[in-house]
């Protein structure tokens, strides 16, 4: 029973995921979980495989490994690798939107909305033949469907241009408006991918002001990826952090915030230069997590896919015989774990924290090797 009722309070779970294209390893041994009636925000820099995810939990892709567990909230549970691709918005009430804005452009807002219940249109129409005799149960479902879409033009602050082409309205506006059409559907899991691109202030703060509205009047859980940190950690009960692939953080805004690895991911420093400018950057508490270690469970590991592979793999590209490959030094997160000295059980060993003096005496310069030779080969 106990187990039973933990379960339930994770809408998704997400075990050991990986997604292979030929040699390149988009994800690898992805694991996170994402709580009921929350919003979690995938988080990382470009290229760190967010919305590939969204692609394997949406059934545009099919994973090449792992499980993904979607748990409703009557108690029915679904594996959404398994789902063909419809029935996971049918039958596992998952929606999504995209980074490109996908709008019908031509129809007006309250119709973009209408065909967002096409199914249940349909059905109640008997798939033409009721609605075309005008039967009173598809002019009730027909009534029902356009209450239901201005119920979210309202929402979205919208419902004064019902009767507008959609592709007349500003980018923020369409923004919320995708969002209205996803809620139509009545998803349990909504995901939206970067829904603040693009917006100025005002309408990020208009966007949020949705977001949470959904969150505690519909019970509809959020997991969304997102690059605007004033989105992120304003909403967000719960971040993961990715980079290429792999998770290095996973926790509450805070936590994440101050995490050395996360700093490092996002500031794209040389390499021999990571742990300098985190000590530069980060507070009290960001050096002292450098200094002990952060924990070595949210970092990345060795995949438990056999098929996922490491890191460090090549792509090749048979028309031009191109060969790029991601090597390990490419993660600045791990360079952060690297950078650590190690004790002889094993364990990071905590340096001395001493403040930094500064010298009276000018720096000597370094010794030169007498076999150096001189630039332009003149002795």
């Amino acid at each position: 029973m106990d187990a039973t009722s933990s379960t339930n309070n994770f809408i998704l779970q997400v075990e050991h995921l990986s997604m292979k294209f030929g040699g390149l390893v988009a994800i690898g041994d992805l694991s996170f979980q994402a709580r009921r009636g929350e919003i979690t925000a995938l988080i990382g820099p470009n290229g760190a495989g967010k919305t590939t995810v969204f692609n394997c939990i949406t059934g545009f892709y099919k994973p090449t490994e792992g499980m993904i567990t979607l748990n409703k909230r009557d108690g029915s549970t679904y594996l959404l690798e398994r789902l063909p691709n419809h029935e996971i918005p049918a039958r596992a009430k998952v929606a999504r939107t995209f980074q490109n804005i996908r709008l019908f452009s031509g129809m007006t807002l309250l119709e973009n909305l209408l065909v967002a219940q096409h199914n249940k249109l349909m059905k109640a129409s008997g798939y033409t033949f009721l609605g075309l005799f005008g039967f009173p149960s598809y002019r009730q479902a027909s009534a029902e469907s356009i209450e239901l879409a201005r119920h979210w033009l309202e929402k979205a602050d919208l419902i004064e241009r019902a009767d507008d082409p959609a592709g007349d309205l500003p980018y923020g506006a369409q923004r919320r408006l995708e969002i209205a059409r996803a809620m139509c559907t009545g998803p349990e899991l909504l995901c939206l991918d970067e829904p603040a691109a693009g917006l100025n202030p005002k309408e990020s703060a208009s966007l949020n002001e949705l977001l949470n509205d959904i969150k505690d009047n519909t019970g509809t859980s959020i997991l969304l990826i997102e690059h605007d940190m004033s989105v992120v950690m304003q909403i967000s009960d719960h971040v993961v952090v990715l980079e290429y692939g792999r998770k290095i953080s996973d926790g509450n805004p805070q936590s994440v915030r101050t995490d050395p690895r996360v700093i490092a991911a996002y500031l794209g420093v040389d390499d021999e230069e990571v742990e300098t400018v985190l000590t530069e950057v980060g507070d009290e508490d960001v050096i002292e997590q450098l200094d002990t270690g952060p924990d070595a469970a949210h970092g990345p590991g060795n995949s438990a896919s056999m098929m996922a592979g490491p890191v460090s793999d090549t792509v090749e590209h048979a028309d031009e015989g191109e060969r790029v490959t991601v090597s390990k030094a490419a993660s600045k997160a791990a360079l952060v774990d690297a950078s650590k000295p190690v004790s002889q059980a094993g364990k990071p060993a905590a340096k001395p924290r001493s403040p930094a003096k500064k010298s009276t005496s000018p720096a000597k310069p370094a010794a030169k090797s007498s076999t150096a030779k001189p630039r332009g080969g003149r002795k």
